[in-house]
């Protein structure tokens, strides 16, 4: 059962959080943040204004205690009954788990939280959070859409005119890229690069975004079955396996001393609104890059849906007093507060009025590389209201590179085993 890897992964780490945990006042309220910098500038912030006012119940505030991941130190803390009361940086797939498990607090039961969970996102967004129980345990807060990046010079070079948006122009460019290359004497030159590895979150830059940009943000699984055998995951399959077939994508990895991109070898990537600062950091001058939507299967209308790679905010049900947590929540998920949080750290909060509020839109337009994400985010999917999501993603990502990356097996054949993994996954 996956609920068994808690206790294997997570026993070294319950003495190190229970000691973080207790080091608080009695009655304080623990706020756990991820390690990011700007991140946790932000969190500080908030808690110290809510402190000012709130002398006899603040709120202690530190990062997610380091391990190997911040999923296995919640998992450790949920076995160790050592959650903080509040935790910002819950990956949305893991919360139907925890829910299940019944150490989330039930927010639909706060009072006001219905009514400002509408004022923030719209009606799709709330049945994608909402567990099968009818519940919700999270609050949807930040999203990095995940795009396509590309070089334009790379592309008129190659005599690629216009944008590849589908499947079909995007390996027409491989082709156009990898003909270039040779008649020049440029060396290695790809169209783009993905990672080959079978890690399950890899497939966050590949597979789940095109996945969602085929089928206008189709779920994975549902009723415990898998649904992602369709023509659109094997259409994924198939456009993916294609790309490395035809060597327009490298399979050994690239990055040594110098970003790929960056150094003008590989003409796009999937990705999404941290590059920016990476790029304007370390770029040489003059190089230039732009973003657009995923590519689409040629027949395909409507809008581009692709992953969000959401992060929502929870409260675990060690807090003894969740509408107080709650009250200083709506502190920090202001419309101001979450101005100052796309300022602060480049990331989008999921609220639905990001391209329509003029609050952001100065912002905005004084930082135009964000703006392609901005509007992404009307048609995003994140992960469904499912258990296990994990381990689905995981088999996905062995059927990938056993058929994408290495040719074993027939798209078909190998979404068809996925698929039924998965359903054996849900038998347990």
């Amino acid at each position: 059962m996956p609920w068994s890897r808690i206790i294997v992964s997570g026993i070294l780490w319950i003495t190190l959080i229970s000691c973080h945990r207790f080091e608080n006042g009695e009655g304080d309220l623990v706020y756990w943040s991820s390690s990011n910098p700007e991140e946790m500038a932000f969190a500080q912030h908030y808690i110290e204004l809510w402190n000012k006012d709130h002398i006899d119940s603040p709120i202690t505030f530190q990062p997610v205690p380091e391990g190997q991941s911040s999923e296995e130190v919640i998992l450790a803390a949920v076995v160790g009954k050592t959650t903080p009361d509040i935790y910002s940086n819950m990956w949305q797939g893991d919360v139907e788990d925890f829910a299940l498990a019944g150490v989330l607090v039930r927010l639909d039961t706060l009072e006001g939280f219905m009514d400002f969970l509408y004022q923030r996102c719209d009606t799709q967004v709330v049945q994608e959070i909402t567990s099968s129980d009818g519940h919700i345990y999270q609050i949807p807060w930040k999203v990095n859409p995940i795009m396509m990046m590309y070089n334009p010079v790379m592309y008129d070079s190659a005599g690629i005119e216009d944008i590849p948006l589908t499947y079909s122009s995007y390996l027409e460019a491989g082709a156009k890229i990898k003909s270039h290359a040779e008649s020049t004497n440029l060396g290695n030159q790809w169209l783009g690069i993905s990672e080959v590895s079978p890690i399950w979150w890899q497939r966050f830059f590949n597979f789940l975004p095109l996945y969602y940009g085929c089928s206008h943000g189709a779920r994975l699984a549902k009723d415990k079955k898998a649904v992602f055998n369709n023509e659109c995951g094997v259409g994924v399959f198939t456009f993916l396996q294609e790309l490395y077939t035809r060597n327009y994508f490298p399979k050994e990895q690239q990055k040594g001393q110098t970003d790929p991109f960056l150094a003008a070898r590989i003409a796009s990537t999937f990705t999404g609104p941290w590059t920016i600062e990476q790029n304007e950091r370390f770029k040489s001058e003059g190089f230039q890059y732009e973003f657009c939507a995923m590519p689409v299967p040629d027949t395909m209308t409507g809008p581009i849906y692709t992953y969000g790679d959401p992060k929502n905010l929870v409260i675990f049900n060690t807090c003894t007093e969740p509408q107080k947590a709650w009250r200083f929540l709506r502190t920090m998920l202001s419309a101001e507060a979450d101005k100052e949080f796309l300022v602060k750290s480049g990331q989008f909060p999921r609220r639905k009025d990001i391209n329509t509020n003029p609050l952001f839109q100065d912002y905005l337009n004084a930082h135009p590389k964000l703006i392609p994400f901005a509007q992404q985010t009307k048609y995003l999917r994140g992960m469904d209201s499912a258990p296990f999501m994990k381990e689905v993603l995981d088999i996905i990502s062995q059927e990938y590179e056993a058929c994408v990356v290495y040719g074993k097996k027939s798209p078909q054949k190998a979404i068809d085993d996925a698929a039924h993994a998965v359903d054996l996954l849900y038998l347990q």
